[in-house]
């Protein structure tokens, strides 16, 4: 499984580099419609610089080459870069730097740093549970999914526009795409890391694509069927593959170009309540943590897909609700129903730090980092108050009121900046951002 795997992640980079040529092929031939349908079925850009005789040059060398040869020399790109990471990922990011070193501080007590106060405001409602929300890789977007089926996209820069004291130019609408698609409730959300793409997981068993540049769409223009309900979705980083945790104890890698399904074959044995409540990968794809309900934090290989380390009963018998990676990639934060939050080494499996104090039995809440990994980001369900700790002391340095009616299910922090949103059981859904 381990050769083919890798096989056919060497491969897709051909597909996404044939699928430039084609584009331009047609575009430069004055074929607008059908390069406009390759494009967006292939999600390629229209605006690929190509030389237009380029296809026609390869097909033609191609034709004279063996096969076997030019598998070779795929096989010899991938052995020349040395790494973890085959070529097959495309370009990889650099890891963001941390802007904490965990690892070198061990004892930090009474030198925790006060959380900025923030500013809140009632963005927009769901007709039922607002259940999940994600930024897009640069914070200029955040989606939100519902019980409701729906997914409600937002331009931060106009949530901005409507906190702002007097709002110009009469009201403002943050919400620029509304979805509708699902015929149950959406579960996770991701953005792709180069395209104006979102997809969603949901209770159907299915993935969806919506293109949100388009002003109109308001379907799937694509759609993977799984066979469980997906509980989480993540993007590898280069764009052409997403992990989709399931209630299959296993994660499903999906190729997005050919929409093949791979499961690792070197998978420990996992207990029946294994179904997994959230899945990311690390900031280069090298790794993928999942948190799953029998309590377990796993780390998996992110090119061959075997289970390189697991940390069972990380959260006792509870369920493991969230986890994932800081942006160097050397620690993972995990939180679960037993009211823990923690941070696990990734090379050791060592529990670096905790941070207790908040109450979290019955929601699927997450845990976050704020933007500089400074501070931990959770709720407490009695008070239904977002608990705030330093990340290094594990300090709690604040405790703020959620302002939504009942508990709320889900925070997730700005990647770019010193904001946040929370969805809540109330429908509602609340933009914070730093006080200035």
């Amino acid at each position: 499984m381990e050769s083919s795997l890798e096989q056919t992640l060497q491969d897709a980079k051909l597909y996404r580099e044939l699928n430039s040529l084609i584009v331009a092929y047609l575009r430069d031939n004055n074929l607008h419609q059908a390069a406009s349908a390759v494009a967006s079925a292939t999600m390629t850009s229209l605006s690929v610089e190509i030389p237009p005789s380029k296809l026609v040059q390869l097909v033609a060398k191609g034709l004279a080459v063996e096969k076997d040869e030019m598998l070779r020399g795929v096989s010899s790109l991938a052995n020349d870069l040395g790494t973890l990471i085959p070529s097959g990922y495309g370009s990889m990011p650099a890891p963001r730097t941390a802007s904490v070193d965990f690892g070198a501080v061990q004892e930090t007590k009474g030198s925790s740093k006060s959380f900025p106060k923030h500013e809140t405001r009632h963005l927009s409602e769901h007709k039922n549970i607002a259940r999940c929300a994600r930024f897009s890789p640069d914070g200029k977007f955040v989606a939100t999914g519902s019980s409701d089926t729906s997914i409600k996209l937002f331009e931060v820069a106009k949530v901005k526009q409507m906190m702002l004291p007097e709002a110009r130019d009469g009201p403002v609408r943050p919400v620029i795409r509304t979805f509708y698609d699902h015929l149950q409730p959406i579960n996770d959300l991701d953005f792709h890391p180069q395209s104006s793409i979102l997809i969603s997981g949901a209770k159907d068993h299915t993935i969806k694509f919506f293109d949100y540049s388009k002003m109109t769409a308001k379907r799937a223009f694509r759609v993977i069927q799984d066979t469980h309900n997906v509980r989480s979705v993540s993007f590898h980083p280069s764009g052409e593959f997403l992990l989709a945790g399931t209630d299959h104890p296993i994660a499903h890698l999906y190729d997005i170009n050919t929409f093949q399904c791979y499961l690792s074959a070197n998978a420990p044995e996992i207990d029946v309540n294994g179904a997994i409540n959230q899945v990311r990968y690390s900031a280069t794809g090298g790794m993928y943590v999942t948190a799953s309900k029998d309590g377990a934090i796993r780390l998996w290989d992110g090119v061959n897909a075997s289970c390189v380390r697991s940390v069972v009963g990380a959260h006792g018998t509870a369920e493991a609700t969230s986890a994932n990676f800081t942006k160097d990639g050397r620690f993972v934060l995990s939180s679960g129903k037993d009211s823990t939050v923690k941070l696990w080494e990734v090379g050791t499996g060592k529990l670096v730090k905790q941070y207790l104090g908040a109450t979290r039995t019955q929601l699927r809440c997450q845990a976050v980092f704020n933007d500089t990994e400074e501070f931990v980001l959770s709720m407490d369900e009695p008070s239904n108050e977002i608990f705030v700790w330093d990340s290094l002391t594990a300090e709690v340095v604040a405790r703020w009121p959620s302002n939504h009616i009942g508990a709320f299910r889900w925070l997730e922090h700005s990647p770019t900046e010193a904001a946040f949103v929370s969805c809540g059981t109330d429908r509602s859904i609340r933009f914070w951002k730093e006080s200035l």
